[in-house]
């Protein structure tokens, strides 16, 4: 597997595709508005991204916001599934009693900054891209989804940067994340933000 799209193994972590080998990218919003990072995901530039990066599907949680993806869907597309540049398999949808069964089947996880998405996302070792919404919180989630980059645990970007992360982050440089107490991750952040 090309190391730009791998997490080892080894380290506790999934591997993301490899070249055609299938991959799925779960883009999440929580129970919030987060239209920038829907309109951000619904481009053909960042589809094109994750399919020369090997992915496959595409998953987007929309939410609550009033923006529903347009750009990668062609206009005959069936409701709310289609394919996108590159051959991507691209559906979207509103909520789910649970994202517990699409954060399992996700190799790749694009979400909001939100504490309770980003540690399931990292308790399920998945790769995952922070992406603050800095309307919401006093800029909570940035320094959060800061925090945890620092670690090595993210990346973390704000929507208007999701591409280019995209084509140059590295899965392979991911650390694991800590299971078991944590106590040590909430330290270590709460030094990182100077509390």
């Amino acid at each position: 597997m090309p190391p730009a799209v791998t997490r080892a193994r080894s380290e506790g972590a999934a591997a993301a595709p490899a070249g055609g080998g299938g991959g799925t990218v779960l883009v999440t919003v929580g129970t919030t508005r987060f239209d920038a990072l829907v309109r951000a995901v619904d481009d053909p530039a960042v589809a094109e991204a994750l399919a020369a990066s090997g992915f496959t599907e595409l998953v987007i949680q929309v939410g609550a916001g009033e923006y529903r993806p347009q750009r990668l869907l062609p206009p005959d597309a069936p409701g709310r599934a289609g394919m996108a540049a590159g051959g991507l398999r691209v559906s979207w949808f509103e909520f789910l009693p649970s994202l517990a069964e699409r954060m399992a089947a996700a190799d790749l996880v694009i979400s909001h900054a939100g504490s309770g998405s980003v540690f399931e996302a990292l308790a399920a070792s998945k790769a995952l891209i922070a992406v603050p919404n800095a309307a919401l919180m006093a800029n909570h989630q940035a320094e959060l989804a800061g925090a945890l980059a620092g670690m090595r645990h993210c990346f973390t970007t704000p929507p208007e940067r999701l591409l280019a992360t995209l084509q140059r982050m590295d899965l392979s440089t991911l650390a694991p994340y800590p299971k078991g107490d944590p106590a040590a991750i909430v330290q270590e952040i709460d030094r990182l933000v100077g509390i």
